[in-house]
């Protein structure tokens, strides 16, 4: 797995932080008795004093830093499976105000082919994860399910066919603008294998990797940069079910 600093940087603020609750609880009661104070607060309110700054970090590392999601559909297979739980980039694409998404700090903005978490402009509190295809001003088109942007072909090679015997779904690897990135399509187009349109400004194209499968940008139009959450770079661990085991062999970053 490649080296990523948000990542490093999220498990070293857990660590630290469970450490520091730990040692500040013992020191509270070690001062105490010390002091031969023997009236204590009640454990919850001890709980609830060291417990503060820890929510404080993570309320700010969710807000603006790293956020945990799990997918929670086959939009995005074979790139990502139903129980992968990813972790998103808050602030490659500039800092926002967590409830009214305003831009404070310009960072960066995003490029196609970044995995990125939204809110789509057919339901604005829902997030959603697809891929970046076109940026604003890209006129995109899909012909059988073959990509064009701005009239360069995303060159496509087969990988798998599925069954091997009269093949229902292809496993492809799909280039995009020099970004290489698995996909998955039907042999026989579904009903957005056809695809032309021109991004407006300020907005971006998204579609998701199982394109067969995938209610995106085709159906239900272009997303406002305003709703842009963040970039999706890993996986850290893959979940199925309640009652099953946590697998981490899908550990690693997204492509």
């Amino acid at each position: 797995m490649d080296i990523n600093l948000p990542l490093i940087l999220l498990w070293l603020v857990v660590i630290s932080g469970g450490i520091w609750l730990v040692d500040s609880l013992l020191f509270a009661r070690r001062r105490k008795k010390e002091a031969g104070n023997n009236q204590e607060d009640p454990v919850v309110v001890e709980y609830a004093k060291s417990f503060f700054p820890i929510l404080a970090i993570v309320f700010v590392l969710r807000s603006f830093i790293v956020e945990p999601f799990q997918i929670p559909s086959a939009s995005m297979v074979p790139t990502l499976q139903i129980g992968d739980f990813i972790l998103v980039n808050k602030y490659e694409y500039g800092l926002r105000l967590p409830v009214s998404r305003t831009k404070v700090v310009d960072i960066g903005e995003p490029q196609r082919g970044d995995v990125m978490v939204f809110f789509p402009p057919h339901m604005n509190d829902t997030y959603f994860i697809k891929r970046v295809i076109g940026l604003p001003g890209d006129k995109i088109e899909l012909k059988n399910n073959v990509l064009y942007v701005n009239g360069e072909l995303a060159p496509q090679e087969l990988i798998q066919a599925i069954p091997p015997v009269n093949p229902q779904v292809e496993i492809l690897w799909e280039n995009l603008y020099g970004q290489r990135h698995l996909m998955a399509k039907n042999v026989r187009p579904g009903e957005y294998g056809n695809f032309s349109g021109t991004v407006p400004e300020g907005h971006y194209f998204m579609m998701g990797d199982n394109r067969d499968n995938s209610l995106d940008s085709r159906a239900w139009g272009f997303v406002p940069e305003r709703d842009v959450v963040g970039k999706a770079f890993a996986i850290w661990m893959h979940w199925d079910k309640l009652l099953s085991l946590p697998s981490f062999k899908r550990v690693g970053s997204i492509q």
